[in-house]
């Protein structure tokens, strides 16, 4: 009789949980690791993991938005890149720290926002509106900065990609913010609730009352501000402003939020889906590197990846159909 009980009720809380095949798989690997790379446990080394991690996660986390509400964002690695170029050249200029960081950040919520009218406004498919917008972001910064490397940053603005604060670095410290402000605005808010119902089905979400366009709009400026904030990290970590950052970050970003159960085709997603499947990447990523592992490999690994996490949660959700229409 114990048994049974203990049965269903760790069935109930892998149901409440559908991410749990990916965390298993991701202990079974950090276990991997473990035994076969030298040097994975080693406190640099997981503090390398969590710092790598941080401005993956945040950008993973406006595309887990833009994913649940049917959309994609494929200009976030160089709106990224624009708000770097952006920041950079004015902190050389000599404005300050704030209003050069403001700056960019405007920057990639003027994308989001522009990215956002197109889909809702004038329905033009958001994967060919986002692929213009990354052509357009990044022709804008290159002529920013003339294809040059901008550096001579001041040592202040490099603290927040490479200092610490209380033994932990300032993007992870950022990291956990966005996480804990993004969770309870998905979780606990109307907002969470209309993103969800947009992306299940549009058309009765408009007739429930909720403005579609309006939250769609807003949430490709989340996207958008969310690829700035990131390139702002990753130019303050490098110590200037390269014309190849950026590059991949929507990849990253797509596979991150589909490992952890968000649906290509909208109506589903989690903030702690998107925590795992980061952390997967990146923890990935990392032991390939010690084991020596060449990047080529690593991206078929991922490709291959994404297609079986579709194919895994897509089983998941037509098993819980049938049930529901037996």
């Amino acid at each position: 009789m114990e048994k049974v009980k203990v049965k269903s009720a760790l069935g109930a809380a892998l149901k409440r949980m559908p991410q749990w095949k990916i965390l298993l798989a991701f202990i079974l690997m950090v276990i991997a690791f473990c035994c076969t790379a030298d040097g994975f446990m080693t406190g640099g080394n997981l503090v390398n993991v969590l710092r790598q991690s941080s401005t993956e996660m945040i950008v993973a986390m406006g595309m887990t938005f833009v994913l649940l509400i049917g959309g994609i964002d494929l200009s976030v690695g160089k709106v990224a890149m624009l708000a770097g170029t952006i920041t950079a050249t004015l902190l050389v200029k000599g404005t300050s720290i704030v209003v050069s960081i403001l700056v960019g950040l405007v920057a990639g919520a003027i994308c989001g926002l522009v990215n956002g009218i197109v889909v809702a406004k004038l329905n033009i498919p958001p994967f060919i509106t986002t692929l213009a917008m990354m052509n357009v972001a990044e022709g804008a910064a290159l002529l920013y900065c003339g294809g040059k490397q901008i550096s001579g940053l001041p040592d202040g603005f490099k603290e927040i990609g490479r200092g610490y604060l209380l033994g932990i670095p300032v993007a992870v410290w950022i990291m956990l913010v966005v996480i804990i402000v993004w969770a309870i605005l998905m979780n606990k808010t109307t907002y969470g609730k209309r993103m969800v119902a947009i992306g299940g089905n549009q058309d009765v979400a408009r007739l429930s009352g909720i403005s579609v366009n309006k939250i769609k709009i807003s949430v490709y400026v989340i996207s958008g501000l969310m690829a700035a904030l990131t390139g702002i990290i990753y130019t303050a970590r490098f110590a200037s402003s390269q014309p190849t950052l950026g590059d991949g970050l929507e990849m990253n970003a797509i596979a991150a939020a589909v490992l952890g159960g968000t649906s290509l085709v909208g109506g589903r997603g989690s903030v702690l889906g998107t925590v795992i499947g980061t952390f997967f990447l990146m923890t990935m990523s990392n032991g390939l590197n010690l084991l020596g592992v060449t990047s080529f490999w690593q991206m078929i690994i991922k490709g291959v990846l994404i297609v079986v996490s579709v194919i895994l949660y897509e089983n998941l959700k037509g098993k819980k159909i049938k049930k529901i229409k037996k």
